[in-house]
């Protein structure tokens, strides 16, 4: 009999990861029965993977607010563990815009005033779990799991609260559970709701992290398995030829591409500047011996006019490759991404010289093709002195994994873009064995077996 595994959709985030890549087949291959347990809005039946729909999955109305205390009481401990003020940094302003978000509000800061050390830590998080125990989502999950039963529950993602339900359910019933942490800058901010069995990491610095920020986790609850976000890097025989994507896409042949990669609003609101100056600074390049164009992939959850007008003023030197995801509702969660749009990305790092941005990970997606990366590393007249100053965000915890700033060209100024685009095409070798460097940090190598490895560690559990 197979091993039947759940592999727990709380949201959209872990699509990618999981069904998007070789994952599901290769449990397939393994001897397992994996079905996702689905609870996003795209039906993965059709798409041929074996499912079982969450319906009308809600959460505890407290539940929300002993978690956001939860985040910013987490945090302040973790100031007092470093003494290091860079946690205020990853907390969100909270909302007084009418009377129920308001409510929430101080219920949430009077809950931080009164349970602000490790006890009160423990107290939060054993009131959420009573809490979700007494839901009719807790209850489905567990006829579902009783009617079902899987020999393990695989959460695709730490930080949604509609995993809470499910997973104590599972725990509950004698079921193993495990939960991946789908992020590299994740645990420093507190993000993770969820409590399993069992957890997978993608390399050993986020092992050591895990353990850091959560001392009630054992060393051998978790399993370094890197994650299968890169793993499609590796297979290269379905990429269309220059030609041919450059005929798809309205590129013109005689061009070399750079890649300009949009950061979403909040991180850079203005990130459509940023896009701007490399524009005057591509045309600065032309002016002289170079043929240049750029490909503006926007963040998959920014449909803002914000670049309209850049576009538009450049509509001869930039092409627009939008991300091919699928807007379901209105909220950030709904916006999904597509087997489609994984293949655009792959293509678009393969087909352009470098990439530039403002501190994402992509800086890994082109290390994978031997590609060079750069940061905008300079504030705009909106952005300097504010929570969205390139100072602030380049002192963010998973930045200081870096081991040599050479892991990245950095952008001081609009006036060196030129000159370091320059320098970077005509040597652009001189990052890539640093970049590869921090990618080994960040990501157990090779990172085309990350689902090897994930299903290993998965048999090890339930055998």
């Amino acid at each position: 009999m197979k091993n039947k595994i759940f592999i727990l959709l709380p949201d959209g985030i872990g699509l990618r990861n999981f069904a998007y890549s070789h994952f599901y087949e290769l449990g397939l291959k393994e001897g397992f029965e994996p079905v996702f347990w689905n609870n996003t809005p795209f039906d993965l039946a059709a798409e041929g993977y074996q499912e079982v729909k969450i319906r009308h999955a809600k959460t505890h109305p407290l539940t929300d607010i002993y978690k956001n205390a939860r985040k910013h009481i987490e945090l302040s401990l973790n100031i007092q563990k470093s003494n290091d003020r860079v946690y205020d940094d990853y907390r969100f302003p909270f909302s007084y815009k009418n009377i129920k978000s308001a409510i929430k509000s101080s219920a949430t800061r009077l809950l931080i005033a009164t349970h602000t050390s490790k006890s009160g830590l423990e107290r939060v998080r054993e009131k959420i779990k009573k809490l979700e125990r007494t839901t009719p989502f807790y209850q489905h999950s567990l006829e579902t799991l009783q009617k079902e039963k899987p020999a393990m529950v695989f959460c695709t993602n730490q930080r949604p609260v509609l995993a809470i339900a499910p997973l104590l359910a599972a725990k509950d019933l004698g079921i193993p559970t495990a939960s991946f942490i789908f992020s590299w800058d994740n645990l420093p901010k507190a993000t993770m709701v969820v409590e399993t069995d069992y957890y997978f990491v993608w390399s050993e610095h986020m092992k050591k992290e895990l353990l850091y920020y959560y001392d009630y986790i054992r060393p051998q609850q978790v399993f370094v398995t890197g994650t299968p976000q890169f793993e499609l890097h590796a297979d290269r025989n379905g990429l269309q030829s220059r030609e041919a994507f450059f005929k798809t896409n309205g590129l013109d042949i005689a061009k070399k591409y750079i890649c300009y990669s949009g950061d979403d609003i909040t991180t850079s609101p203005d990130d459509q500047q940023y896009l701007s100056d490399t524009a005057k600074a591509v045309r600065q390049l032309n002016a002289e011996e170079y043929n240049l164009g750029i490909i503006f992939r926007r963040c998959p959850v920014d449909f803002s006019a914000r670049y309209d007008a850049v576009l538009e003023e450049n509509k001869d030197l930039i092409t627009s490759l939008s991300p091919l995801w699928k807007k379901i509702g209105e909220g950030w969660n709904t916006i999904l991404p597509t087997k489609e749009d994984i293949l655009l990305q792959q293509h678009t790092i393969f087909h352009t010289e470098m990439v530039v941005n403002l501190g994402s990970s992509m800086v890994f997606d082109y290390a994978c093709y031997d590609k060079p990366c750069s940061f905008v590393n300079y504030d705009t007249a909106r952005t300097a002195n504010t929570s969205s100053s390139v100072k602030k965000i380049y002192n963010y915890v998973h930045f200081r994994s870096m081991p040599a700033t050479e892991a990245v060209v950095w952008l001081h100024s609009p006036e060196a873009i030129a000159d370091q685009i320059r320098t970077t095409l005509q040597n652009p070798k001189s990052n890539i064995s640093h970049a590869k460097e921090w990618f080994e940090v960040i990501n157990q190598q090779p990172f085309q077996d990350a689902s090897v490895r994930i299903w290993k560690a998965i048999r090890n559990i339930i055998h």
